[in-house]
């Protein structure tokens, strides 16, 4: 039985993409209310789990639910239907359509932006700034944020986050930073981050995947203080 403390439970989950065994037996708890960080070495299977997770590679084996509900066999528009909202590696944005366009273009209900923009220019006022703007003429800060901001036009029981930091300048990472946790206090964070410094600043509880596998989870501030693990799984000094 699913606990009700936690938002989702993924327990031994095993997802192969074409012949490839990419998981081979991954656990991600995540609490109401947390930001949950996926933590591992590059291929070690972090964004094949928030795939997995949002039914892009259906896995094979073990158990994913939501708030106690099943999300194993179901199509990821279906799992965005019920309150996943998730931001892909990339920046994966329509950069011919309008900022505007991008955001309409996530609602699941019609008046969805209207009731949600003004949490959303709080959070990246960039954006309404160039709301007119075609996407692919925003910097690369500015992209990672509309990404982020697609996922916050429905109400989302949870938000699913990879790499948001990836190839960002400092004083971007640090504004993008400050917005996540803001949004934190509206909705459950689980994310892919490479940067230590940023996850070990956003998350409160981590779990480490290395090669397809959980081997390690608890609570950020233990994972600050141990540097041997630290160093071992991440090889971050």
């Amino acid at each position: 039985m699913a606990d009700a403390y936690n938002v989702l439970e993924v327990r031994g989950i095993h997802t192969f993409i074409g012949q490839f065994h990419i998981l081979e037996g991954v656990t991600v708890v995540v609490p109401r209310g947390s930001i949950t960080v996926l933590l591992g070495r590059n291929g070690a299977g972090k964004t094949t789990t928030l795939k997995s997770i949002m039914g892009l590679t259906p896995p094979s084996q073990g158990s994913i639910t939501l708030e106690g509900q099943s999300l194993v066999g179901r199509r990821a528009f279906t799992i965005a239907q019920m309150g996943v909202g998730y931001v892909p590696e990339h920046r994966a944005i329509f950069r011919d359509l309008t900022v505007r366009e991008n955001l309409v273009i996530a609602q699941r209900k019609g008046d969805d932006l209207e009731r949600r923009a003004d949490f959303i220019f709080e959070l990246f006022p960039d954006l309404k700034r160039f709301y007119s703007l075609p996407g692919g003429n925003l910097s690369g800060g500015q992209q990672q944020m509309l990404a982020v901001a697609r996922a916050l036009v429905p109400e989302n029981r949870l938000l699913l986050i990879d790499e948001p930091s990836e190839g960002l300048a400092p004083v971007i990472i640090e504004h993008l930073i400050e917005a996540i946790r803001k949004l934190a206090a509206q909705t459950t964070v689980l994310l892919v981050e490479q940067n230590f410094r940023v996850a070990s600043i956003l998350a409160d509880r981590y779990v480490i995947i290395d090669d397809g596998r959980s081997v390690v989870s608890g609570q950020m501030q233990d994972l600050i203080h141990d540097e041997a693990l630290v160093q071992r799984y991440l090889g971050v000094a």
